[in-house]
C-alpha cells in the first residue's frame, strides 16, 4: 500500500460497445490481441503524461503459463509483474504493435522472474524505482463487483491498494471493455481514464487505416486529448487575453544588446558569443546580403559552418528587417569557403 492509502482515489468507466468491437476488430486483423493494443495506447499517453519520449511501466502476468502441470489447480494467485519499454519516437502505430506483440510474448518465459531480477538486468540503481506506472488487463468481471457470492457470505465493503502512484486496469468480459485508473494524489484519477479512451479510440483509427493498407501514422503522433479537451487547454485554461507587446524579435534583441552588450547570448560546444558580438555578425551579413542585392522578402538560403556551432544572426535586406538564421549542418566547409555563405533564391520557394 502506498502511504497510508487516504489519499488514493479511484476511477472506471467503460468503452462504448461500438469503440471495444473496433478494439478487438482492429486486433484481429493485425494478428495480436486487445490487450496488445491497451499496452500501447497506454505507452502512449503515458509518454504524453510523463514527457517523456521512451516510457517503462509495469504490466501483471498470470504466472500460469509456463508452470508446470496442475499449476491449474494451485490454491491462491501467481501473479508477476515485469517491466515492458516502449520507445515511442520512431515508432509507427502499427510497428509499436507489432513491438509490444513480440515483446509480451518473450515476457512469458520469464514470467516467475522476481522484480529483483529484472531490476538488476535493467541496471537501474537499487534505491530507484524500476516503473511507477502498473498496467493490467483483467480478464473477467468488471472493477467493484464484489467478485463471487457464496451461499450465507454477503460482501460488507471491498477496496483495493497498491503502492504504485499510478495502475491502470483494463477489464474484459468477453464482451464489454472498462476502463479503471487507481492514482495517488494529486493525480486524477478520472482525468486519467477520459484520456486513455481518446488515445484507445485514435489509435484504433490509426491501426484501422494500417489494416486496410494505408500510412502507418507515428505513435508520438496519436492524439490523447478530443476536442473538448484540447480547447480547454487551449483557450479556457489560458485565462483572460492580456495585450502583449508589439515589438519585433529583431528590436528586442536590439534593446536587448544595448542594455547588455557583454552578457552571453549564444552557447554551443562550450563556446559562448555575447549579445555585442552577435550584433556585429548580425551587421556583416545583413551588409553582405544588400551588396548580392537581397531585398524585402526575398528568400536566402544559408549553411553556416563554424566547428560545429549554431549561429543566429538577424538581417536588414534594403532596409527592411527580416529573420535570417544560419545553423550547422557540419563541421567542415567546401573547398575554399569559410565562415557563411548565402545564395538568394529565383522567384519564391
Amino acid at each position: 500500500m502506498r502511504g497510508d492509502g487516504v489519499r488514493t482515489a479511484a476511477a472506471w468507466a467503460p468503452l462504448t460497445s461500438e469503440l471495444a468491437a473496433r478494439v478487438r476488430e482492429a486486433a484481429r486483423r493485425l494478428g495480436t490481441s486487445p490487450a496488445t493494443v491497451f499496452h500501447v495506447a497506454w505507452a502512449r499517453l503515458l509518454a504524453v503524461l510523463a514527457g517523456r519520449d521512451d516510457v517503462v511501466f509495469g504490466t501483471v502476468l498470470l504466472g500460469r503459463m509456463n508452470a508446470a502441470d496442475g499449476a491449474d489447480r494451485v490454491v491462491g494467485p501467481l501473479l508477476n509483474t515485469l517491466p515492458v519499454r516502449v520507445p515511442v519516437n520512431g515508432l509507427g502505430a502499427g510497428e509499436a504493435v507489432a513491438m509490444m506483440r513480440t515483446q509480451l510474448a518473450r515476457l512469458f518465459d520469464h514470467e516467475h522472474a522476481s522484480l529483483t531480477t529484472a531490476q538488476r538486468a535493467s541496471r537501474v540503481g537499487a534505491d530507484a524505482p524500476l516503473f511507477t506506472s502498473l498496467f493490467n488487463y483483467r480478464h473477467g468481471g468488471a472493477q467493484g463487483d464484489g467478485g463471487p457470492q457464496f451461499e450465507g457470505v454477503r460482501t460488507l465493503f471491498t477496496r483495493e491498494r497498491t503502492n504504485y502512484p499510478l495502475t491502470v486496469a483494463v477489464d474484459d468480459d468477453g464482451d464489454e471493455l472498462g476502463l479503471g485508473v487507481e492514482a495517488a494524489a494529486p493525480i486524477d484519477p478520472g482525468s486519467v481514464v477520459a484520456l486513455l479512451r481518446t488515445t484507445v479510440e485514435n489509435l484504433v483509427r490509426s491501426l484501422e487505416t494500417v489494416a486496410d493498407g494505408g500510412r502507418d501514422t507515428p505513435l508520438s503522433q496519436v492524439p490523447v486529448l478530443d476536442d473538448g479537451e484540447r480547447w480547454r487547454a487551449v483557450r479556457d485554461w489560458q485565462g483572460e487575453h492580456v495585450a502583449r507587446d508589439r515589438t519585433s524579435v529583431v528590436e528586442l534583441f536590439e534593446a536587448r544588446a544595448e542594455a547588455t552588450p557583454d552578457a552571453v547570448a549564444v552557447v554551443c560546444g562550450g563556446v559562448g558569443v555575447t549579445y555585442a558580438e552577435l550584433e556585429a555578425r548580425a551587421n556583416r551579413l545583413a551588409r553582405h546580403l544588400i551588396a548580392k542585392g537581397v531585398g524585402p522578402e526575398s528568400p536566402v538560403g544559408g549553411s553556416c559552418w563554424s566547428a560545429g556551432s549554431a549561429w543566429w544572426w538577424r538581417c536588414w535586406p534594403s532596409g527592411r528587417r527580416a529573420a535570417c538564421t544560419c545553423r550547422s549542418t557540419s563541421s567542415t566547409p567546401p573547398s575554399g569557403s569559410r565562415g557563411c555563405w548565402t545564395t538568394p533564391a529565383p522567384g519564391s520557394w
